[in-house]
C-alpha cells in the first residue's frame, strides 16, 4: 500500500509492457480520443444547427452521443496521464469517483435507448398520437430521469464501498470499474446484493423494455404495408445496433471483471480496450451512416471541408 498524506493509494496493474511501448499507448489512446470527441460532437452540432433534425429521436441520438463523450472524458485524460507516468495511481477516493461516473454514464446509456424506443413505438405503431405523447415536456423528462435515477442508484452502492476494508491495494484493470470489488478484504453482502438489484433496474429491465417495444413494432409493422415495414426497419436498425454493442461491451465488464478468469494481461488489456473503444466511437458512425438526415448532412459538411 502506497500511503501519502493518510490517502490511501490504489495502483492500476493492467498494462502489459508499459516501460517497452508508452509511447506507442500514448499515440494510440490520443489519436482514439480525439477521434471519439471528434465523430460524436459533430454528430451533436449536426443535430444542434438544423431544425428538422430537432425531432424527439435525433434530439435523444444526440443526448446519446454526448453520453459518450462524458463516458469517455471519465476514462480516456487518466489513461494518458498514466501512460507518461512512472507509477499509475489513484487515490481511493479518485477511483470511487471514476467508477460513479463510469458507470452513470453506463446506466443513462440503457436508459437512452429504452426512450429511444418508447420514442419508434409511438412513431410507428401510433403515429396520430406522436405530436401529443411525444411533447417538449415528456423529452426533458426522459433526458432528466435518464441521468438522474443511475447517478442516485450509482451514488448509493460507492457510498458503501467507501466503507469498506481494503486488504488489496492493485486493480487487475486500467481505470476503476466493477474490479475495486475485489479490493475488499472480506466480500460485502450488502455491495452485492445491491448491485444486482442496481443492473435489473438501470440494465436489465431497460433492455427487456427495449425488445419487447422492437418486438412490439414489427409484429404491427408486418401487418402493414411494405413501405411501413422499409421505415420501421429502416429506423430501429440503428438503435439494434447499438443496443448489441452497448451489451455486449456491459457483459464484458460484469463477467470478465467480477469472475476470476487465467486470462493474460495482455489479452485482458486488449479486451479492455476493445470495450472502452467500441462502444463510444460506433455510436456516431452507425448514426451517421444508418439515419438518412443526418448521412445527408454529414455528406453536405464533408463537401464543404473538401
Amino acid at each position: 500500500m502506497d500511503v501519502e498524506l493518510n490517502v490511501t493509494l490504489v495502483t492500476f496493474g493492467g498494462f502489459a509492457e508499459l516501460h517497452k511501448y508508452r509511447y506507442l499507448y500514448f499515440v494510440v489512446i490520443f489519436t482514439l480520443y480525439i477521434l471519439i470527441l471528434c465523430c460524436n460532437s459533430t454528430i451533436v452540432c449536426l443535430i444542434w444547427t438544423h431544425k428538422n433534425l430537432h425531432e424527439p429521436m435525433y434530439i435523444f441520438i444526440a443526448a446519446l452521443l454526448i453520453n459518450s463523450v462524458l463516458y469517455s472524458m471519465t476514462i480516456y485524460p487518466k489513461l494518458l496521464s498514466d501512460v507518461l507516468s512512472e507509477k499509475q495511481i489513484i487515490s481511493y477516493p479518485l477511483c470511487l469517483f471514476q467508477g460513479f461516473l463510469y458507470y452513470t454514464s453506463a446506466g443513462s446509456e440503457f436508459l437512452l435507448l429504452a426512450a429511444m424506443a418508447y420514442d419508434r413505438y409511438v412513431s410507428i405503431c401510433k403515429p396520430l398520437q406522436y405530436p401529443v405523447i411525444m411533447n417538449r415536456i415528456t423529452i426533458y423528462v426522459c433526458l432528466i430521469l435518464a441521468w438522474l435515477i443511475p447517478a442516485f442508484e450509482i451514488a448509493v452502492s460507492f457510498v458503501l464501498y467507501s466503507n469498506v476494508k481494503l486488504c488489496s491495494f492493485t486493480l487487475t484493470g486500467i481505470f476503476c470499474n466493477n474490479s475495486i470489488y475485489k479490493l475488499q478484504c472480506v466480500p460485502s453482502v450488502a455491495i452485492s446484493i445491491y448491485g444486482v438489484v442496481m443492473l435489473i433496474n438501470i440494465a436489465l429491465l431497460p433492455m427487456l423494455f427495449i425488445l419487447f417495444t422492437y418486438i412490439r413494432i414489427l409484429r404491427i409493422s408486418y401487418h402493414c404495408c411494405r413501405e411501413t415495414r422499409r421505415k420501421a426497419l429502416k429506423t430501429c436498425l440503428p438503435h439494434l445496433l447499438v443496443l448489441i454493442n452497448f451489451s455486449c461491451f456491459i457483459f464484458f465488464d460484469i463477467i470478465i471483471v467480477r469472475l476470476e478468469t487465467d486470462l493474460s494481461k495482455t489479452l485482458r488489456l486488449t479486451l479492455t480496450f476493445q470495450s472502452i473503444l467500441f462502444h463510444p466511437l460506433l455510436n456516431p458512425i452507425i448514426y451517421g451512416l444508418k439515419m438518412n438526415e443526418i448521412s445527408k448532412h454529414l455528406k453536405i459538411l464533408l463537401c464543404l471541408v473538401k
